[in-house]
């Protein structure tokens, strides 16, 4: 039998949850913080001084307020695990709180977000991987370094838990480095004329800060990935908030100083047609290319540590759907190597079917494909905020004043945060994002009438006891 052949889907606990799984398919907080790092840094923050550098310089406002959001979403997510554990994230919150069908959309929303993300940060990591090869830019050679991208990863994570460990780690370290060196030393060597005028979108003030919101919201996706693998992690309750809170201070520190030293240190209107801005910074610092190089062999380890994790994710938010079956059974199936490879080789296939589509028919491939992204994940980031508001105010009382009031602003502000960045993602980023999402609602009604089911199932998990 092959390592990818699946077996049945290990037995539910009463209350719902996988059981624990064996040590040597688990990772403690080092490796979860890892994974939200990872997921979050990928290619996106090498790419998005370009996509923003379109709106000026107000983009960087816009940064910092998404900022504030991610940090409010990462300690909700904390919360939220601690009282509703085990994997899934926000599929599993949302179907506590409110019921199947929320779940279900959670789930199915959150699945676009995982493949087509993929789909997104592949593009972005071949501009990176053509600053060596390929440097004329041909479409044909570009998909196939994409494809390249896509499937390397799952063959990784088909390969067992341990491999993906392995890689995350390492991909994280390697990353971070060059990225924190442009964030600090790249501060020294501002001008000021680089930034070229302060709003450039020829809109309102407000309506540029929105629209580059709904891209910036791309590069903190991924600040969950700890709580959709939590039965993953090594003491769940304590690790798993910890990992998405350390991780996402972590990557906005990063984020914002190295898009600030981008802008200041790379023209304006070469910024804007740039395909490798960080590269082209470096460049600028240093002149030459080899400091550019370096900074574009970074971008290429960095997108393919984000692809890694993120082809895990894609197959651990259906797995969990489907083990209480409301994602299609073959989802919670695990290979001989723990790992949910039928939504890991699905997500691939729809990822790659994706790239295909966006590189031969999508004039902005990159900032296209983000929007979609956004948009499919900001639903179970606003789901999974309600969640929490409507416990607080429900249950709360069994909290203690001060905290109360406290858990609620956090929570208020990653709901709100939540439709502003849904407001801004655009008319055509909400019309495909509604039109995949409500293609979901088929899937739905096979799946309850394949159950016989007419109506709302109890969760059990808050009736059972579950320690909140």
């Amino acid at each position: 039998m092959s390592a990818t052949e699946v077996h049945g889907a290990p037995p539910r606990m009463d209350d719902g949850r996988a059981p624990a799984r064996s040590g040597d398919r688990r990772f403690g907080l080092p490796t979860a913080t890892a994974l939200v790092v990872g997921s979050v840094i990928g290619t996106g923050v090498f790419a998005l001084p370009s996509a923003l550098a379109g709106f000026g310089p107000i983009s960087l406002v816009a940064f910092v307020l998404v900022s504030v959001g991610a940090i409010a979403l990462a300690w909700t997510f904390g919360a939220l695990n601690r009282r509703v554990p085990g994997s899934g994230g926000p599929y599993l919150y949302a179907r506590e709180a409110f019921g199947d069908f929320a779940g279900f959309v959670n789930a199915w929303s959150y699945w676009i977000t995982a493949w087509a993300g993929n789909a997104a940060i592949v593009v972005a990591w071949v501009g990176y991987v053509e600053v060596f090869w390929n440097t004329s830019h041909a479409k044909g050679w570009s998909i196939l370094i994409a494809l390249v991208g896509l499937w390397v990863p799952a063959a990784i994570n088909l390969a067992g838990i341990r491999s993906l460990s392995v890689v995350q780690v390492l991909t994280t370290v390697l990353k971070f480095v060059p990225l924190l060196f442009m964030a600090t030393v790249g501060l020294l060597f501002i001008k000021s004329a680089n930034f070229g005028e302060f709003n450039a979108s020829g809109g309102s003030a407000l309506g540029a800060i929105s629209a580059a919101a709904a891209i910036a919201l791309f590069a903190y996706i991924g600040i969950e990935t700890a709580s959709v693998a939590a039965d993953r992690v090594m003491d769940p309750r304590r690790n798993v908030g910890r990992a998405t809170v350390l991780g996402t201070l972590a990557c906005a520190a990063v984020y914002i100083l190295g898009t600030v030293a981008v802008f200041g240190t790379v023209n304006h209107d070469a910024l804007v047609a740039s395909t490798a801005p960080f590269t082209d910074s470096a460049n600028a610092i240093f002149g030459g290319e080899w400091a550019g190089n370096v900074v574009a062999v970074a971008a290429i380890i960095s997108g393919f540590g984000a692809l890694v994790g993120w082809t895990l994710i894609v197959g651990e938010m259906p797995q969990a759907a489907a083990r209480d079956q409301l994602f299609p059974a073959p989802f919670a199936r695990e290979s001989r190597r723990g790992v949910p490879a039928y939504g890991i080789v699905g997500g691939t296939v729809l990822a790659s079917a994706l790239t295909v589509v966006s590189y031969t028919s999508f004039t902005r491939v990159f900032t296209t494909v983000v929007l979609l992204s956004v948009l499919t994940a900001v639903i179970p980031y606003l789901f999974s905020a309600a969640a929490q508001v409507y416990w607080l105010l429900t249950e709360g009382r069994r909290v203690r004043s001060g905290h109360l009031l406290r858990d609620l602003v956090v929570a208020a502000t990653a709901l709100v945060f939540g439709f502003w960045a849904l407001a801004g993602s655009g008319y055509q980023a909400a019309y495909y994002g509604l039109f995949c999402l409500l293609l979901g609602v088929p899937v739905y009604i096979w799946l309850k009438v394949g159950r016989r089911e007419y109506g709302q199932t109890p969760t059990g998990r808050l009736a059972d006891g579950a320690q909140r």
